[in-house]
């Protein structure tokens, strides 16, 4: 059977994209589909959404654009209306076909079936930008049990990707753009913040999903600092003392640290701290990137 978009491609008309519960319904009930809980399978039902992200990501045809888990293809559609290329990179075989189905009609379309973590991005970057892409931006609605291991690769690979703009649960993108000192700001805080800028663009409501999530969600953009908000030699011991600093928040960097393999006291820790310039009795919750790098400077 042949996708509406390809009849209408066939016949010379316009694409008309359908709607997000138009495609939920002929995903489930004329295809049987069933929402697999375990890989966080929480579509978008709502358009208004949709051109909000798509503002939010400022998506032109310039863009070379990555789309996480694309599941019944309804973000993807509308990335294929604003985008150069988009590559879906889909973990689940049974909404392969589906969107092979609804979506290969678009000559920019391109997907994968493999888990997001172990997939090569880097080789499909590379060829975008011999095709001339100036642009690489990563789009997913993403599931809550793998969203930092999926973000904190994306940002360790150092893949030359400009922007990320992530559906996520809601308390994950307030830690992702927190301050110092608040209740928010942690590890990943400081690790997401050393390579972006890191804003929560908006709520969304667990009632513009299918199936309802238990938690409510939030639109996060990561934006690629230009260069790196500080001088880190060594980002192996950086991000070493950033764990070791919010393992137990409530210490005192003076104890936290005091589990760093390379010490043997805690005058140790104290002796290098206020070499960076850093009161002892402070906890990891409250300083800075720059602090973190002055430490890490200081270590040794």
């Amino acid at each position: 059977m042949k996708a509406l978009t390809e009849l209408q491609m066939e016949q010379g008309k316009a694409v008309a994209p359908m709607t997000p519960m138009e495609k939920i319904r002929l995903l489930t009930q004329t295809r049987g589909f069933r929402f697999t809980k375990s890989l966080g399978q929480n579509f978008l039902t709502d358009e208004n959404i949709l051109r909000k992200m798509a503002r939010a990501a400022n998506i032109t045809k310039e863009d070379a654009v990555i789309e996480i888990g694309p599941g019944a293809g309804i973000v993807t559609e509308m990335l294929l209306q604003e985008a150069g290329t988009v590559l879906a990179v889909e973990i689940d075989k049974a909404l392969i076909p589906f969107l092979e189905e609804t979506l290969s009609p678009y000559p920019n379309f391109t997907l994968w079936h493999q888990d997001v973590l172990q997939a090569d991005l880097g080789s499909w970057i590379r060829e975008q930008q011999a095709d001339g892409y100036r642009r690489i931006k990563v789009v997913g609605n993403l599931p809550y049990y793998v969203t930092t291991p999926i973000i904190m690769k994306l940002l360790e690979d150092g893949l030359p990707i400009d922007l990320m703009l992530f559906m996520i649960q809601k308390e994950v993108a307030q830690r992702l753009a927190a301050k110092p000192a608040t209740k928010d700001y942690g590890a990943l805080t400081v690790g997401a913040q050393f390579y972006c800028r890191a804003e929560k663009v908006f709520d969304v409501s667990p009632q513009v999903f299918m199936p309802k999530p238990n938690v409510a969600s939030a639109v996060v953009r990561l934006t690629r600092h230009e260069t790196p908000p500080a001088d880190i030699p060594d980002p192996a011991l950086f991000f070493a003392l950033v764990k070791a600093a919010f393992g137990q928040r409530r210490k005192t960097l003076h104890n936290a640290l005091s589990v760093m393999p390379e010490v043997e006291n805690k005058a140790e820790v104290a002796r290098r701290l206020e070499a960076a310039g850093i009161d002892p009795i402070r906890r990891g919750e409250t300083l800075s990137i720059e602090e973190f790098a002055r430490l890490a400077q200081h270590w040794h």
